[in-house]
């Protein structure tokens, strides 16, 4: 058998990461799981999961996931704070750069994640922190009572826009179609609110400029069918128009689709062997929790019928 630090090296502890933790643990196998930041993932900016089986109330996202990664340290998942610089695949086991460290793994899953998505207009870089958030649950309270602007149509979009109803005066809801994507049941909320006078919906309009001195005080608004500009004072800005993959790191080592998410197949494997992809980093139609949970499972699963098929122990 060929010599390597750990069996799996899973990479990112969001819950795709925590499950396939889990499920390596309970198999047996060394498994080191190594997050730059905090476990948890995208969940920890979720005040409120409502959507996840067996929580007909709801469960805050710190819970849930502090929860998973102590199921996970029950079966023996070992954890470490790193970063990952570079994936070098090979036959006989991965190797894996970190600053100042290489480990060599039989198996890599990779679940690293994805975060959100910038507009790209004056004002924004400038202000993030000032005014300008990709996170509800984090900033939502600076803005009790305050005229705020909220930017996107997709589920993220219209969950956090209920959430920000919570402490904001008033949202000012900026989509740059003339129809939601998010689901019908967070669209029915949305709608109920416009009626109670708490959201204005501003259809087929795009954020042009964040507007500020110290902070933010407006956003200058287009609207994309008749190129109108207008001026709307706001004390923040919430951003969510989608998701970048976190595969920077991979540096084409790893087959990814045109937006750079990892391809995979049903078994949550690349086409390296030895190389799985689970939950938001993977190319696939729907990213929440469940799935990625779901995909976390597979790839612990599929990573442990590779390692016993390719190298017996």
């Amino acid at each position: 058998m060929p010599a390597w630090d750990y069996d799996i090296v899973i990479v990112g502890a969001g819950p795709a990461g925590l499950t396939a933790g889990i499920y390596a643990g309970r198999a047996r196998l060394k498994t080191l799981l190594l997050e730059k930041l905090i476990h948890g993932g995208q969940v920890m900016t979720t005040d409120l999961v409502e959507n996840y089986p067996g929580f007909p109330e709801g469960i805050s996202g710190f819970e849930l996931s502090d929860r998973m990664r102590k199921q996970a340290e029950r079966f023996g998942l070992e954890f470490r704070s790193g970063e990952v610089l570079d994936l070098e695949p090979g036959p006989d086991g991965h190797l894996l750069r970190l600053e100042g460290e290489e480990l060599r793994s039989g198996a890599v899953i990779i679940a690293s994640g994805a975060r959100y998505r910038s507009l790209g207009v004056p004002g924004e870089k400038e202000f993030t922190g000032k005014g300008v958030s990709f996170c509800a649950t984090c900033d939502g309270a600076l803005y009790r009572g305050e005229t705020i602007a909220v930017v996107g149509g997709g589920d993220t979009a219209l969950t956090d826009s209920l959430f920000l109803c919570r402490f904001a005066e008033k949202i000012h809801l900026i989509h740059r179609r003339n129809a939601f994507r998010g689901v019908k049941f967070l669209q029915e909320q949305i709608f109920a609110q416009e009626k109670k006078g708490k959201v204005e919906i501003h259809w087929d309009t795009v954020v042009q400029e964040i507007q500020g001195q110290q902070a933010v005080e407006a956003v200058e608004l287009k609207n994309v069918k008749t190129g109108e500009l207008s001026r709307l004072p706001v004390a923040g800005v919430f951003i969510f128009v989608g998701i970048t993959p976190n595969t920077a790191w991979l540096q084409g080592r790893v087959p990814v689709d045109e937006w750079g998410f990892v391809l995979t197949n049903a078994d949550m494997a690349t086409s390296i062997p030895g190389i799985f992809a689970a939950g938001d980093v993977r190319s696939k139609l729907l990213r929440q929790i469940a799935t990625a949970v779901g995909d976390g499972a597979i790839a612990a699963f599929a990573a442990g019928e590779y390692l016993a098929e390719h190298h017996p122990r």
